[in-house]
């Protein structure tokens, strides 16, 4: 999946594949320069970006009507859960309120019949854990406003899926990482640190809780 700044919608027609980014001053398509059939002059191939907003359904609803994608991937989140206490709201409209907006404008469309709708759910719905491993009938228990947005995303999304019988799956997936993964993560700020150390560049640096436990992977297998 092409992971840009929002969600993207996937044609299976001649392989097309259109994604959202957010307007910006600067680019900041730089975890996909290499999808792009001329990086320097960001030159579209088979792939196309439109400019758009999960904030926005207005545009949402446009863009799906224009493309009529087979499938929609909604990638798009404020996925940061530290930073979501402190863009609570923020992060409810877009994590939550926008997977709605995303369906809402698949029904506007009249898509419902002919599109598969894939959304990124999250293992921080577990969050409390109430049982170890969790499974898919572990009850949730987010604990971060990114948690509970996400937890509103699943259960709209199962909503649509009896409501409408829309193909509408969530994936419920633990932390996955990948070279592309952002640099204020904390996989990338223990890695990034520890050469800046060694390079003699960095003496140390602090990181929050320690006694906290995830379970990690590479997003190359969770995309398979």
């Amino acid at each position: 999946p092409l992971n840009v700044s929002h969600f993207s919608v996937f044609s299976l027609h001649n392989l097309q594949v259109h994604g959202i980014v957010r307007r910006s001053s600067s680019f900041n398509t730089g975890r996909i320069e290499h999808l792009y059939k001329n990086p320097q002059a960001h030159i579209e191939g088979n792939m196309k970006l439109h400019y758009g907003d999960l904030t926005d359904s207005t545009c949402l609803v446009k863009i799906i009507n224009e493309v009529k994608p087979s499938e929609i991937y909604n990638l798009g989140a404020q996925s940061h859960v530290k930073i979501s206490f402190d863009l609570a709201e923020y992060t409810a409209d877009v994590d939550g309120v926008g997977t709605l907006r995303l369906l809402d404008a698949i029904k506007t469309c009249g898509l419902i019949n002919s599109v598969k709708f894939y959304q990124a759910s999250t293992s921080e719905l577990f969050g409390k854990v109430q049982e170890i491993p969790q499974k898919e009938t572990t009850p949730f228990y987010p604990r971060s406003p990114y948690g509970a947005a996400k937890l509103y995303a699943y259960w709209i999304v199962v909503n649509f899926r009896e409501a409408y019988n829309l193909f509408a799956v969530n994936g419920i997936l633990f932390n996955h990482e990948s070279p592309r993964r952002g640099a204020n993560f904390v996989t990338r700020k223990i890695s990034r640190s520890v050469a800046k150390i060694h390079l003699g560049q960095l003496d140390c640096f602090s990181l929050g809780n320690l006694d906290a436990k995830r379970d990690w992977g590479h997003a190359r297998d969770y995309v398979e």
